[in-house]
């Protein structure tokens, strides 16, 4: 029994405390560099949700096994989030020419990857405990700047599916947009 004990006291001391914006507050804008289909850019938020929401996925390193998984189920439901009037963009850590290979080879070209700058990191509770790099948290921000869904889970599972789902809520509450 004291085994148990330890190893879970052991488990939830180095599992990372993911403390995501909730619901609700306001997310902060940001600009930063950025890559759709290879070729660097910007990307500014408050730009972005002019458009539509805009589905802001954190994850830790690119061409990790998880985060390349994440990037193509991302990929695959382009579409379904366009539909919604929806945008994606994923941020890391990443330098720009790792980005640039990354939006072509994982993100299949559908999507806009960036620079998740330390300001962002924090503004946005992303960090690891190890530094430099973020958690794997997905945000949908509606156009009025504020979080309608966050989640926070290391595993790939969930984010992409409770996005979109986040985003269909949003739609049908939202017909025309506003």
């Amino acid at each position: 029994m004291q085994r148990i004990a330890l190893a879970l006291a052991l488990m939830l001391s180095t599992s990372p405390a993911f403390a995501a914006l909730k619901p609700g507050v306001r997310a902060t804008d940001f600009t930063t560099q950025a890559v759709l289909a290879g070729k660097a850019d910007t990307f500014n938020l408050n730009k972005a949700l002019k458009r539509g929401p805009v589905v802001l996925y954190f994850y830790p390193k690119a061409f990790t096994s998880g985060c390349t998984v994440e990037a193509h189920e991302f990929s695959e439901a382009s579409d379904d989030f366009a539909a919604y009037g929806a945008s994606i963009v994923g941020m890391s850590a990443d330098n720009i020419e790792t980005l640039k290979k990354f939006s072509v080879e994982a993100c299949r070209n559908k999507f806009t990857v960036g620079i998740a700058t330390k300001p962002m990191i924090k503004n946005y509770k992303v960090s690891l405990p190890m530094g430099g790099i973020t958690n794997r948290t997905t945000y949908v921000i509606a156009p009025d700047g504020k979080v309608l869904f966050a989640y926070s889970d290391l595993g790939v599972k969930g984010h992409v599916s409770g996005a979109l789902n986040a985003v269909k809520v949003w739609r049908a509450a939202n017909p025309k947009g506003k």
